[in-house]
């Protein structure tokens, strides 16, 4: 096995201490001497161990080995992958190297373990390519990463020639990407310890649909819009969304992600406090295949917050562009988003029968960088009941139309007043009570 890792080109920059690399280095000590039986023994339970956290996470099934294989394949980001990803294969030189390091995956696909379990007394690589899984849930991984990597599993199993396992590859980041970027939706960052930025991938992202949220149909439309036309490579403005809490502003944004995720849209969120690294958020990923939102919810600053300085030079105004495939999606309950007093007129000049006041204008320049505003204001108390009423009935509660709207206004004069949350938290309730 070590000879196949050291002869890969192309995907031979891999971490030391990977699954992989670690196996590798097992097998040269295997054939080469330098190591008691116990201690190899050891070593390979170690990487199996890691092999079956790997499987856990993302819920692999049946041939666990090759499922790694591929898992390390689709999510290797190198100058070829990421050229697939934008062009598909091409004609040029690289495919030579290409070629070499599919060969070496392919024997490693089909590696004979039976060598080194006979000798070390073991089958632990036996059970891993005839895995059966004992539970699946959905929450403890993440679904379209399990499918993707398990389908192309199959057929890279099932090449017959170098050529046949490049082409599967090479379809494969064309149609879905490489890295998590191409596996995930949606993705969080923080901080490593040299100062960059990593990007972690959100798993549990709620699979709410635009469907889902009752009313708001205006409002829905223009988002849609806008989105679409981004997606589609048209010109699309950054969206505001504002208005009462409660009235589905978050959900509205996460349903067009769920949404648009299978044409290449992805979605990252960032807190106030990281807006300082927003730089170079956007320098990691301005040339991916992918459409980006950049999510930031609940955006609002105090006066003595000065973050917004940040963002308005990346939505318009610094020096460089932001590129095309990146939009800013915000949800805020103010309208202005940075707190207004009274004390911003003081500097109130008159010419000409005009007023203008620079920290008015100041705190305006942000907001009128949102080319998209959508208000999403308070249900009046009959869209209420209509919103609690088609939420009951999908979710199987039984009580009559009239208990419902009679135990909903109840509900809500104790639970924050009308919005399509306390709605939703009625109906949990009522769902929680019935048998």
């Amino acid at each position: 096995m070590y000879k196949e890792v050291s002869n890969l080109i192309i995907y031979g920059d891999m971490d030391k201490n990977s699954i992989l690399s670690s196996l590798a280095d097992i097998f040269y000590k295997f054939e080469n001497g330098g190591s008691s039986k116990a201690e190899l023994t050891k070593e390979v339970y170690t990487q199996v161990k890691r092999i079956l956290s790997v499987a856990t996470d993302y819920g692999f099934d049946e041939n666990l080995w090759q499922n790694y294989l591929t898992f390390v394949l689709i999510t290797t980001e190198n100058p070829f992958s990421i050229t697939c990803e934008k062009t598909g294969a091409s004609d040029g030189s690289v495919n030579t190297f290409a070629l070499n390091d599919f060969h070496n995956f392919r024997v490693l696909f089909h590696y004979d373990f039976s060598e080194i379990e006979r000798e070390l007394g073991i089958d632990c690589f036996t059970i891993l390519t005839h895995y059966k899984a004992i539970c699946k849930k959905e929450l403890m991984y993440n679904h379209n990463v399990s499918e993707k990597v398990q389908a192309l599993s199959k057929r890279l199993a099932s090449a017959e020639t170098d050529q046949e396992f490049f082409d599967f590859v090479t379809t494969f980041y064309k149609d879905y990407g490489v890295g998590m970027f191409g596996l995930n939706k949606a993705f969080r960052i923080s901080s490593e310890a040299d100062g960059h930025v990593r990007f972690n991938a959100i798993n549990n992202m709620d699979k709410v649909k635009l469907d889902d949220l009752v009313g708001y149909e205006i409002q829905k439309k223009k988002l849609v819009d806008n989105t679409e036309a981004f997606v589609n490579g048209r010109k699309a403005n950054n969206c505001l969304l504002f208005g009462d809490s409660g009235t589905g502003k978050s959900t509205s944004i996460k349903a067009i992600v769920n949404q648009y995720y299978d044409q290449g849209l992805r979605m990252i969120e960032i807190y106030k406090h990281q807006f300082k690294d927003l730089s170079e958020v956007i320098a990691r990923i301005k040339n991916r295949n992918y459409k980006f939102i950049i999510y930031m919810d609940d955006l609002s600053f105090e006066e003595f917050e000065i973050e917004y300085k940040f963002l308005k030079a990346v939505i318009e105004g610094g020096v460089e562009t932001k590129p095309d495939n990146i939009l800013i999606y915000a949800t805020s309950n103010r309208r202005h988003l940075i707190k207004e007093t009274w004390n911003d007129r003081n500097d109130v000049e008159m010419q000409n029968g005009m007023h203008k006041s620079d920290t008015m204008e100041e705190k305006l320049s942000l907001v009128n960088r949102f080319g998209c505003q959508i208000c999403y204001s308070k249900p009046t108390q009959q869209e209420y009941f209509d919103i609690v009423v088609n939420l009951a009935r999908r979710s199987g509660v039984t009580m009559s139309e009239d208990e419902l709207k009679r135990e909903a206004n109840k509900w809500e004069l104790s639970h924050g007043g009308i919005s399509g949350r306390t709605a939703q938290q009625f109906v949990n309730y009522c769902m929680g009570m019935q048998e």
